[in-house]
């Protein structure tokens, strides 16, 4: 009998501290709630585009000047949009669950920006030479590839 009643208690505790987690984790501000949503968003539309590429790159898609150069076209488009709202203060991996967005984005002489601009050149780059054969879409994929790749390197939280 008391092992049912401090089973009971201990699966009461246990309900009081999930749901007391769960009502913090709805107290975000739904507005960085609602951008966080729409820069992962957007990252998700930038890696179909990517792997796409990176298929055909590699051989595990058999290359279209079509579809490379829509890939392309889509991937200068996003790298060109205006992205700052997405990435509100108080939207990092230290505010939020769900980002792996580190705080060093917001901080005093950050180069997120420098690595934007890099992006959106080598993304132009990319979509004038996507249509134009396997080599110049691999060489042209290659500095899209650094240019994420450096961002996420000082701004995003690694895998492992």
């Amino acid at each position: 009998m008391l092992n049912t009643r401090l089973l009971a208690a201990a699966g009461g505790l246990a309900a009081a501290i999930a749901a007391n987690a769960s009502l913090a984790e709805s107290h975000i501000d739904p507005a960085i709630e609602a951008a966080v949503k729409a820069r992962q968003a957007h990252m998700t539309l930038y890696s179909f585009n990517l792997g796409l590429l990176g298929g055909m790159a590699k051989g595990e898609i058999e290359y279209d000047a079509d579809t490379a150069s829509s890939a392309a076209s889509n991937l200068a488009r996003l790298a060109g949009m205006n992205q700052g709202r997405y990435w509100p203060e108080g939207s990092s991996i230290d505010d939020i669950e769900n980002t792996r967005a580190l705080t060093a984005i917001w901080t005093e002489g950050s180069e997120v920006m420098t690595h934007v601009d890099t992006l959106v050149k080598a993304a132009a780059t990319l979509e004038g030479a996507a249509g134009e054969g396997l080599d110049p879409l691999r060489g042209a994929l290659a500095e899209v590839g650094r240019a994420c790749g450096g961002c996420h390197e000082d701004y995003r939280q690694s895998d492992d």
